[in-house]
């Protein structure tokens, strides 16, 4: 499998991933930087899985799930706005609560990255990252992406705008 690391492999979506997907995409802690406004039915992700396996040529997108070597779902790793044409992609990422601080993350990432850069054969990768998740950015940075810009009061909050950065990486 060429998705694996000691700590974690990816693979593709499964019907089995219901709960974690309907988990995941519910916690409200999250929503903020996802655009995501409405809860997501069990019926909708399940309609959603049953069409994650189209090809990323068609769909221009790629969810991926992150598993622990004893086969237990951590997380998620999604390339969006897929352009073969331009070699690029966006990326996102999101480890479960119970999950983040143990590397998975970084290790994710770095599966993905040289996924992309080895069998999709992109040239760049870039992600939209609030400016106050210093996690992500710190995330990112280290996996070496640099930061190419900042839209001012981008994202409304409840505490008021906040600003969000975009940060690229060019894979060779």
């Amino acid at each position: 499998m060429f998705l694996k690391s000691d700590l974690l492999y990816l693979r593709a979506l499964e019907s089995s991933d219901l709960e974690f997907l309907y988990q995941l995409e519910n916690n409200t802690a999250v929503w903020r930087v996802s655009n995501t406004i409405t809860p997501y039915s069990k019926e909708v992700l399940r309609l959603y899985l049953e069409q994650a396996t189209a090809d990323i040529y068609t769909a221009k997108q790629l969810r991926l799930m992150i598993c622990s070597p004893a086969h237990q779902p951590v997380g998620l790793v999604d390339l969006y706005d897929f352009e073969p044409l331009h070699q690029r992609a966006g990326v996102g990422i999101i480890i479960a609560e119970n999950f983040r601080q143990q590397r998975f993350a970084s290790h994710a990432l770095d599966l993905l990255l040289s996924y992309c850069q080895n069998f999709l054969m992109l040239h760049q990768v870039y992600c939209t990252i609030t400016a106050s998740n210093q996690a992500s950015l710190r995330l990112f940075q280290q996996a070496g992406f640099t930061t190419i810009g900042l839209r001012k009061q981008w994202m409304k909050m409840p505490s008021g705008w906040e600003d969000v950065m975009e940060l690229q990486k060019i894979l060779a």
